[in-house]
């Protein structure tokens, strides 16, 4: 199947708009026979299942959390990105747009990139109408500040964490239409497959994880909406739910897996403690606006940090280095986050890192304590304040500012940030690739829509910090209702989807043998035990940085844990109960096959661009070495084991913005 992009001809600034004075429209009464399917509550699925039902649609909603206002998308702390300008400091809708393209490193999508700025600023007027409590300046207006990767402040941002009270939005819109009878809620509900009757997806097998009943849902159309899949490498800024499952099941059945390999490493996490974690403590980006990144200059200063024989206040500024000001001048703290969490692995690398494991770098507020501090005491026209007042009153304002999160440290690392350095290193946070969609949202499955961070994004080979909620919000509030109406504009004669068919018999069959082999298995292996091995592999072969030989072990290694997983897992328990270890086979399962097109991915990608760090193409300063000829989106085709996986490309073509090497400094 040839790609096709449906990119609208026409001017980049005018192509949404035209695009919508010429679609199809579904007028009110017929929406009352339309099905929809959305799977996923977080703020891409919560807000389409919102906006869908709002427009009449009956909406059916699926979340294995016990209510969808527990999506991942409530950890999301830092903000979200809007082309307001409210500052007055040169931003647009052009300047979002080209920050956008360039932040991925030229390998998105323009007009897709360009309609999410453009949307962007009615989703802030949108957010304040549902009562979202964004942050306020001195005046009563909306607060913004920067963050990684531009020169402008567009990210707004509510006290405690953004993701919370926006997805606190979409749930209170969704309620009211639960209410009205127009979504039908299924919590605890686990889409296991997408069935598709005469090439439409027309429904899903979904378990229901209290019971372990298999159920049948029709609908004329299906949106997943189901987050990313940074567990493949199961230590991530992920809660441990979050998996690939519903994509990975669309894919199986003839949807397109895009860019697979461009994983987004998140700059500011809490190091790794020990080997019985389970999950990663993502410290927001924000932090970067007033925390200065340093490592000691000298390792002997670093070897007495380990051993504890100095602090890091006790070095002075000349001991210091400062390296992402040193390297990146113009952006210096505020580097995008491939650049920042790289430049931390190659000091970390050279043996300078401050922890034990070696794997940390200092963020430091003690200049920021100073900077406000001093601005407060002329404020509050204290005269010859001592520098302990100073300090003082500098805390109070970052206490304001980032007192959730410097609690969350100290609680973690028993440490106090006020009075000592906060310790980051970098971890697997987003994912950039996901399921192929056209400009209407839609896979190559007709009537089957991916949506958020579950489709290969608007953002190319690295997200810029807080637009991961903007991307979810647009899709679901602004951009889907439009386009899947153009759709569902050919169903209003059709009636009910009948669950009655020889494909739901099907794909009801394939998922129940699937869910008995598990259970009957007996073997002697826990899904973790998988489950770690898997992210091992992922995080040192397909991590940070990555080279032929290493992918090329990674596929083999990944193709054997595979098959050792289907010989000797352990599913305790029954199919017919709560079963969390059963429900977390079936997602390994998908990982252990995503894992290898991941690395396949990797080693046909022989360039270096954002997230995707091949050790071969670097330069000479050891940034990034795009190559012209991988300017496209890699989308794989399904043929049974990943290693048989089919490349299509689609070419990239940059109309609207000169191609350059990217620079941050």
């Amino acid at each position: 199947m040839a790609l096709n992009s449906k990119v609208p001809h026409g001017p980049l600034k005018d192509k949404w708009t035209d695009y919508k004075n010429k679609i199809n429209l579904v007028n009110p009464a017929n929406k009352r026979h339309i099905d929809v399917i959305v799977v996923g509550t977080g703020l891409a699925g919560g807000s389409a299942a919102a906006t869908l039902a709002e427009l009449g649609y009956n909406v059916k909603s699926f979340a294995y959390q016990d209510s969808p206002r527990r999506a991942h998308s409530i950890a999301a702390q830092g903000g979200i990105n809007a082309a307001k300008n409210y500052q007055g400091d040169g931003d647009s809708t052009y300047r979002l747009f080209y920050d956008t393209v360039k932040g991925g490193d030229y390998r998105s999508r323009e007009a897709n990139v360009y309609r999410l700025a453009e949307v962007s600023a009615n989703i802030i007027d949108q957010c304040v109408a549902q009562g979202v409590p964004f942050a306020r300046d001195y005046g009563g207006l909306l607060d913004n500040r920067s963050f990684g990767g531009v020169l402008v402040s567009r990210t707004f941002y509510a006290k405690g964490q953004t993701g919370q009270q926006l997805l606190l939005g979409a749930y209170s819109a969704m309620n009211r239409q639960i209410a009205r009878g127009k979504i039908e809620m299924f919590n605890r509900h686990e889409m296991l497959d997408v069935v598709v009757v005469d090439g439409k997806a027309r429904g899903i097998i979904a378990r229901n994880l209290v019971t372990g009943e298999i159920e049948r849902h029709s609908a004329h159309a299906v949106v997943i909406a189901s987050g990313g899949y940074g567990n493949v490498y199961f230590l991530s800024t992920n809660a441990m739910g979050s998996n690939v499952t519903a994509g990975w099941k669309v894919h199986k059945k003839g949807a397109y897996f895009a860019n697979p390999c461009y994983t987004q490493i998140h700059p500011t996490c809490i190091p790794r403690s020990g080997d019985y974690q389970s999950k990663l403590t993502l410290m927001s980006e924000s932090l970067r606006n007033d925390g200065r990144i340093w490592v000691p200059k000298n390792l002997e200063d670093v070897k007495a940090i380990r051993e504890g024989k100095l602090k890091p206040t006790d070095l002075t500024e000349e001991q210091r280095d400062y390296y992402l000001e040193r390297r990146y001048p113009a952006f210096g703290n505020l580097v995008p986050r491939d650049v920042a969490s790289r430049a931390a692995k190659e000091r970390c690398d050279a043996g300078f890192g401050v922890n034990a494991t070696g794997e940390a770098v200092y963020l430091d507020f003690a200049a920021s304590f100073e900077r406000y501090g001093s601005e407060q005491a002329k404020i509050q026209n204290i005269s010859n304040p001592s520098p302990e007042k100073i300090k003082q009153l500098g805390q109070e304002i970052v206490r304001a500012k980032y007192g959730n999160l410097f609690q969350m440290y100290e609680k973690i690392v028993d440490e106090n940030p006020y009075e000592t350095p906060m310790m980051i290193y970098p971890a697997v946070h987003y994912t950039m690739g996901g399921v192929w969609v056209d400009y209407n949202l839609m896979t190559t499955i007709p009537g089957c829509y991916a949506i958020g961070e579950a489709n290969f994004s608007d953002h190319g080979a690295n997200r810029l910090g807080a637009s991961a909620l903007m991307q979810g919000l647009a899709d679901g509030y602004f951009v889907l209702p439009y386009t899947i109406g153009d759709y569902l504009s050919d169903d209003i004669r059709t009636g009910k989807i009948s669950t009655d068919t020889p494909e739901f018999d099907a794909a009801e069959k394939e998922v129940t043998e699937r869910i008995n082999f598990l259970i009957n298995n007996k073997g002697i292996h826990s899904v973790d035990h998988y489950h770690k091995k898997l992210g091992k592999i992922m995080w040192d072969k397909c991590g940070m940085s990555r080279n032929k030989e290493g992918l090329e072990e990674a596929i083999e290694e990944i193709s054997a844990l595979r098959e050792d997983f289907w010989k000797n897992v352990l599913v305790p328990g029954t199919a017919n109960e709560y079963n969390e270890q059963l429900a977390k086979a079936g997602r390994v399962a998908d990982f252990l096959e995503l894992g290898e097109l991941f690395a396949k991915d990797a080693l046909v990608r022989e360039e270096s661009a954002g997230g995707h760090f091949r050790e071969e193409y670097q330069t000479e300063d050891g940034e990034a070495k795009r190559m012209k000829e991988f300017q496209f989106v890699s989308a794989w085709e399904y043929k049974g084991e990943p290693k048989n996986a089919v490349l299509h490309k689609e070419d990239l073509a940059y109309e609207n913005i000169e191609v350059k090497e990217r620079s941050y400094k």
